[in-house]
Parts: C-alpha cells; structure tokens; sequence
C-alpha cells in the first residue's frame, strides 16, 4: 500500500495500551507533536505520508480525543477511512462521531471545523471504490474482515480562508421559519381587530371583508406550513438521519413536533372558516392562534438548532425562493 494515504488508525484514550512494552498512546502523542511542529510534513517511518490530526468528543467521555489518520480530499471535501487496518471492530473515533459528528479537523496546513457524515449503501459503496482508487491499501483493509468499513466525509463548517461564505440549505431553512413567522403575526394581528376588550368583558367588531380575509390568509399560511414540514418530514429529515446517526433523536422528536403543529392547524382552520362575526367566540379563535404561535416558535428553535449546521455543511441553498 503505498504511504501518501495509508491509515494510522489511534485515537488517545484515556487508558494506556501496551503492547510488548510499546506505549501506543505516547506514541500517538508524540506523532501529533511532530506533525504540528513540522505543519503536517512528516519525516521518517511517515515521510511522504498523508495525514491528519482528528480531534472528536468522546462518546462516553466526552473528553476531546484526537486520532492520526490518512487524509483524503474526494470532491473537495476531507475524507477518511474507519479501517482500523482491517480490524474486526470500529476505531474508537468512529464511535465518537457517531455520538458528536462536530469535529475539528488538522491538515497541517489548515484547520478547519467540520461535521462529520457517514454515507450509507450505495454512496458508501461508491466513495469506497474512490478510496481504494486512490490507496489500493484500503482494499486490503477491507479484505481481512467482515466488517464492513465505513468511510467518513468530512463536511467543512464556515468558509475556507478567503472565501465568501455560501448560503446553505440551513440558513433557507430559517428564512423559511422567519417568513411563517410573519405570516402567523399577520394572522394573529387580524385576529386581534375582532377582539375589543372591555373590562372583563369581550366583544367582536369586523371590519368589513375581514372575516374573509382571515379566511384566505389562514388557508395560505397553513397551505405553506404543512408544505414545509411535509418537505422536511419526506426529504431533509431522512437525509440527515442516514447520514447523522447523533441526529436521530433530535429528528424523531421533530416528527413528533409536527404532529402536534398538524392539530393546531387544523383546530386554527376549522375555527377561522367556522366564524361568524357576532355569534362565534372571537376569543376562543385568538387563544388557538397563540397556542400555535408558541407551539411554532419552539419547535422551529429547537429544529435550528438541531439541524441548520448540518445541512448549512451539506446542502447549498435552493436555487428558489
């Protein structure tokens, strides 16, 4: 295998291993000193070698650790190879980007943070065949266990130096969230043109046309809502969760989220079609939209701040909207 990619698969866990008197940990710890003192051009048994310095969070730790590997650039993007030289069980750093896929990622001429995907079935198996294409040694590898093993693309976060940053698919993401915001608060403040409150009392007054307007408004901003999350339920969400095992969770509770917001809507469209200036509760109608409004500005929160960097790193904006 030739040395400008193959694998030193090590990771600095926090007990020692000793084989034959032979402290692995020392000397990954002294491989990362001399690839930071010499910015990544190694000497001597890795002269000529491509490498880099992964530092991750420990799954169970959540201690940083930090992993010498061969480097690979496919597509413009760092990759590596969870080969562990053909080992039956998967590098400790593997596990850990299964747990945080947030890594820092050294070159030696570059430092970068980025977010670490793992390709699945047919793009694993395609970005494998580049692998090897590039370090037949990785084939070997492979041939010496069952396991199958992944490959690791490393999705730079932020801009290269001297390089705009790019509009992602997360920062469309939340211009999407800040315009249904908008819309619900239109909404909300028509709502609030039929609720004069007088004392304890409540009474309607409708301006004229308004109940109608209310009405295409309401079907407009649902329409869109349900649009959004039928997008991210049928498209975004599986994309991320292939690729982000950490994500899981946070993804099946945005699913959940979105069942609830399902509801809303339909109580807040049955409401509005349903009132009658005069006769129906102006108040009832108001409360509903509040619900939903508090319901909305959680979810989108906590939908931002699981999944914009991931797909900010991954996916450019639309080419729409």
């Amino acid at each position: 295998m030739g040395k400008k990619h193959e694998e030193h698969d090590g990771t600095r866990e926090a007990q020692s291993e000793n084989w034959a008197g032979f402290d692995v940990n020392e000397f990954q710890r002294q491989v990362i000193s001399d690839f930071r003192a010499n910015s990544g051009r190694m000497s001597g048994m890795f002269e000529g070698w491509t490498l880099t310095v992964l530092t991750t969070v420990g799954a169970r730790s959540g201690l940083h650790r930090e992993s010498v590997l061969g480097y690979l650039e496919l597509d413009g993007k760092g990759t590596v190879v969870a080969s562990s030289n053909g080992a039956d069980k998967h590098p400790g750093w593997y596990h850990n980007i299964r747990k945080n896929p947030i890594v820092t990622v050294e070159t030696g001429t570059d430092t970068y943070r980025a977010i670490a995907a793992i390709p699945q079935a047919q793009e694993r198996d395609r970005l494998f065949d580049r692998v090897i294409a590039e370090a037949p040694g990785y084939a070997d590898h492979q041939a010496r266990t069952v396991r199958e093993i992944p490959v690791v693309v490393l999705h730079r976060i932020g801009p290269r130096p001297g390089e705009d940053r790019v509009k992602g698919m997360g920062d469309w993401i939340v211009e999407v969230h800040d315009w249904l915001h908008e819309e619900l608060r239109t909404l909300r403040d028509r709502a609030d043109q039929v609720v004069v409150k007088g004392g304890t009392a409540a009474i309607a007054r409708t301006p004229p046309d308004l109940a109608r307007q209310m009405r295409t408004h309401c079907l407009n901003f649902c329409g869109a809502l349900t649009k959004h999350h039928s997008g991210e339920d049928m498209a975004v969400f599986p994309m991320l969760a292939e690729q982000f095992p950490a994500l899981a969770p946070a993804l099946a509770q945005l699913g959940e989220q979105h069942k609830v917001v399902a509801r809303l809507q339909e109580d807040i469209q049955q409401t509005v079609d349903s009132f009658v200036p005069g006769e129906t509760d102006p108040v009832r109608m108001r409360a509903d939209l509040e619900r939903l409004a508090d319901e909305l500005e959680s979810h989108f929160r906590y939908e931002e701040e699981a999944v914009v960097t991931a797909l900010n790193a991954t996916a450019a904006a639309p080419g729409f909207g």
